[in-house]
């Protein structure tokens, strides 16, 4: 995960292997939504999940980044639930 002023990044990584499986951006999202940036989170989270099941991946640790799990953060965890991902925190 990784969020700028107006943007958020996510990904799915497999660690052993050090490879991107899934990345998604708001960007990819449709520019005709004007949403606020939390509610854009929750919907590119929704997103990732939803490619993440075509590539049939159940399972995540969701890894904040050293972000807080606030806002945005939070939002694209709370829509990557909502899509069917299950995961865990990892505060490491």
């Amino acid at each position: 995960m990784f969020r700028s002023g107006k943007h958020i990044f996510l990904q799915l990584v497999d660690d052993e292997k050090k490879q991107t499986l899934v990345g998604i951006s708001d960007l990819k999202l449709s520019k005709n939504k004007r949403l606020a940036k939390t509610k854009t989170a929750f919907e590119t989270g929704k997103e990732l999940a939803k490619l993440a099941k075509e590539k049939k991946i159940k399972k995540a640790v969701f890894d904040r980044g050293g972000y807080l799990f606030h806002g945005r953060v939070k939002a694209a965890a709370e829509g990557a639930l909502a899509g069917g991902i299950e995961f865990k925190t990892n505060d490491s």
